[in-house]
């Protein structure tokens, strides 16, 4: 098979000089034998393969955009070389667009567009051609893809599409200045012709701005743009494709450029002079006018300070941050009678000075404030103004001159002024003034020791408007006299060793004078007269203003005198001199061998001295051994009263007293002697009576039955069981119930029981109480009746009567 392509000859497309092409590639395909009748050459053999070549293959087609004809645009045509034009081959394509924007003829292989195409909605379409026995319905050949491209036309104008544009350019900025960049977009194809190449040009304001025609860069036309008289410009700039030939489509867009401010003018005064008019009493501080200079700049170029270049001694001027205003307020107290009109130069100065512009001029300005000064009723002033000083002697009398105090009223001459002093600073009223003189004098004495100065204020009226009021400070310091002794700083007190050597220091004395004299104090020492025989001891006069003690002689003894009392005598300087005497209490003390104290008391060191540290340590010890004896006696003695005591628990034990008798009570301490209950060793023997037991020691029921018992033998039986019982025990019991019965003034003992074996058939039964009301038992307890009082209660339970209702 052979390719084969045909094209429509387009005059258009021939004026643009395009050259549409079509490659076509050889291929080559193994196929079995027998798949195409009359093209191949079969081989002998099953298995023997034929070589073919391909049949059709191409790569594109072209059509131009923006069709605007009544038929369809014919695109090309496909063919392959097994059609030989008679009819047996059908044509198909498929794909983008296949059988809606594309058409094939099925016979001839003729492609058509039946829709207009525009290349900015869609630049390209990819199908698929296929070759079909129109009979068998099968394909002839491989299916085969392919292009059909969308050709360029320029139909797409250029478009600012980031516009409008607002930029910005300094004042004064020279020829050439980048302003800003404008862009313009063309949707045509960039590859294809001069539909997308833009150029640029300014249609208004050509005459301040230019543009770069291919960079769309704006630029400043002219230096002298001056936002004073321009803020703003605004621009029309185009853009043209075709690289601005004719037939080109354009578009435009507006820029508008702000002009922005530089510092190039100076402040400026609207007037020359201004005129103010203030009082003179008028406070320091006090705002007399503002004045304020105008920029025609703008921002922080317009930020300016204000100064005074002459008339600043009365005055100052300060800035006003938000108003931009120069404030001239007083800075010093204004007299009418001295002056009465000020003239003040103001100065204003730009703060931001660019240096470029320099030399375009000074950026500063000045005009003159004038300010009258108007006449006020002022009150006396003082002279001195700031307060006055004066001095007077400590031992000045009462009434004598102090000092004087002169004020005048400003606005009168002569004008009489009345003087008074304010007595709050003046309470113990130790100074008066004459109200018309302002002679200040003293009420009451002074003591500059008490108070050095004092300070009082003194008050000025006009005599015919007492609201005209000024007052001044007057501070008075009281001149020293010498009316105070010296005295000693402290109670002096001062060591000496026994063996301290003459002339050894023993101690510096200073003194204190509350006197305050001009020249300085000068002390003089000496003993005083009653020392002057002194052989111990001497003065040493310093010479300033202190002295110091020695020793006259060596070897003092404090057993002798431990304590020496050395009057010395101090005298100042005066005039006059005045003297007092004080007392050096000296301390004779006992020192080691590197002259160290170690004690100063008498006693204690003869005790140190008859004692060694040998025998201080044997005291110690023997102290230390009688402390152990002593622990050791006092344990001792614990010990053996420790075992006379179990061994009286153990006696107790084995005594068991039985008492018939009714105390006296709680209350009753005299009936019996308590001795006796501490010596229970100490009985005497009782009488022997082989009689038997006194019936007495016996419980009373063991009585009924030896009385009432006697003719039955039955019973004496069980008496003589029971009296064997109580055998063993009977004796002791016998002897000591004798024994408390005997004696009346033995208390009653309290008898504690122990039952370890009842035994059998006991006639004591049980001891509980639990079934003595029970009908059956057959008990007599009518000797309760005969206990006394206190059973009295029990005994009327227990009666025959009581029982025989209960029963029933």
């Amino acid at each position: 098979m052979a390719p084969f392509w045909t094209a429509q000859a387009w005059t258009l497309l021939a004026a643009l000089g395009l050259l549409s092409c079509c490659c076509f590639n050889w291929s080559e395909a193994s196929r079995t034998s027998g798949t195409i009748s009359g093209e191949s050459k079969q081989e002998e053999g099953p298995s023997s393969l034929e070589r073919v070549k391909r049949g059709w293959v191409w790569n594109q087609f072209f059509v131009v955009e923006e069709y605007t004809g009544t038929e369809p645009l014919y695109v090309g045509k496909i063919h392959t070389d097994s059609d030989e034009g008679e009819g047996n081959i059908k044509y198909t394509i498929s794909g983008e667009g296949a059988g809606s924007i594309f058409i094939i003829d099925e016979l001839t292989g003729d492609i058509h567009a039946t829709e207009r195409l525009d290349r900015e909605e869609k630049a390209f379409y990819t199908l698929r051609a296929q070759a079909r026995d129109r009979l068998s319905k099968g394909p002839l050949e491989p299916e085969s893809e392919f292009v059909i491209k969308v050709q360029d036309i320029n139909d797409n104008e250029p478009q600012f599409l980031e516009g409008p544009y607002i930029g910005s350019v300094a004042e004064l900025s020279l020829i050439g200045t980048s302003v800003m960049k404008v862009t313009a977009s063309d949707a045509d194809d960039p590859t294809y012709g001069s539909s997308a190449r833009v150029v640029y040009s300014v249609l208004d304001g050509e005459k301040f701005f230019i543009v770069d025609k291919h960079t769309g860069i704006i630029m400043t036309a002219v230096a002298d743009l001056d936002r004073e008289t321009q803020d703003r410009y605004e621009l029309v700039v185009k853009a043209t494709d075709m690289a601005g030939q004719m037939g080109g489509l354009s578009g435009s867009t507006t820029v508008t450029i702000v002009i922005t401010d530089v510092n190039d003018n100076p402040p400026r005064f609207p007037q020359k002079m201004y005129q103010f008019s203030v009082s003179e009493g008028a406070a320091v501080g006090t705002p007399v006018g503002c004045v304020i200079a105008t920029d025609a700049d703008m921002g922080e170029n317009t930020d300016m300070s204000y100064l005074i270049k002459e008339g600043g001694e009365f005055f100052k001027v300060t800035t006003d941050a938000e108003t931009q205003e120069a404030v001239v307020s007083i800075k010093k107290p204004l007299d009418f009678e001295s002056k009465r009109t000020h003239n003040v130069v103001v100065e204003a100065v730009n703060k931001h000075v660019d240096p470029r512009f320099v030399d375009l001029g000074s950026f500063r300005d000045q005009t003159i404030v004038r300010v009258s000064v108007s006449d006020i009723d002022e009150p006396p002033i003082f002279q001195p103004a700031g307060g006055t000083n004066m001095e007077v002697q400590e031992d000045a009398k009462v009434g004598a001159l102090v000092g004087v105090v002169t004020a005048r009223d400003p606005d009168v001459k002569n004008k009489p002024v009345r003087f008074s002093i304010d007595r709050t600073t003046d309470q113990d009223m130790i100074f008066h003034i004459d109200p018309d003189s302002g002679a200040i004098t003293l009420g009451k004495n002074l003591d500059r020791e008490t108070a050095g100065w004092h300070n009082i204020t003194v008050k000025a009226v006009e005599a015919d408007n007492h609201t005209m009021v000024s007052f001044s400070a007057v501070s008075i310091r009281i001149l020293d006299v010498n009316d105070n002794p010296p005295e000693l700083a402290t109670p002096y007190e001062a060591s000496i060793c026994e063996d301290a050597k003459p002339g050894q220091l023993i101690h510096t004395i200073s003194v204190v004078d509350k006197d305050e004299p001009q020249s300085g104090h000068r002390f003089y020492f000496t003993l005083a007269p009653e020392a002057s025989s002194n052989r111990h001891f001497t003065l040493w006069d310093v010479k300033d203003n202190t002295a110091g003690i020695r020793t006259q002689r060596s070897g003092f003894n404090r057993h002798e005198q431990n304590v020496y009392f050395l009057p010395i005598l101090v005298v100042d300087s005066g005039p006059p001199s005045l003297s007092s005497t004080g007392t050096l209490t000296i301390h004779v003390c006992g020192c080691d061998t590197e002259g160290a104290i170690e004690s100063c008391n008498a006693t204690a060191y003869v005790m140190s001295a008859a004692l060694s540290p040998g025998a201080l340590i044997a005291l110690l010890v023997c102290m230390l051994i009688l402390i152990v004896l002593v622990l050791l006696i006092l344990t001792l003695k614990r010990h053996r009263k420790g075992q006379r005591m179990a061994e009286d628990e153990e006696d107790m034990r084995d005594n068991v007293i039985k008492y018939n008798d009714e105390g006296g009570g709680e209350q009753d301490t005299q009936a019996y002697d308590m001795s006796a209950l501490r010596n229970l060793y100490d009985f005497p023997e009782a009488k022997s009576c082989d009689s038997g037991p006194d019936i007495r020691s016996l419980p009373q029921w063991i009585q009924a039955n030896r009385i009432g018992g006697g003719s039955d033998g039955a019973a004496a039986a069980a008496a003589a069981a029971t009296a064997t019982d109580f055998s063993l025990f009977k004796g002791y019991i016998r002897k000591k119930v004798e024994q408390a019965d005997a004696d009346l003034s033995v208390p009653p003992y309290d008898s504690f029981q122990t039952y370890a074996f009842e035994g059998t058939s006991s006639p004591a039964l049980s001891l509980s109480s639990i079934h003595t009301l029970s009908t059956t038992s057959e008990q007599d307890f009518s000797y309760l009746s005969d206990w006394g009082p206190r059973f009295r209660q029990l005994a009327g339970y227990y009666a025959p009567g009581n029982l025989e209702e209960e029963g029933s």
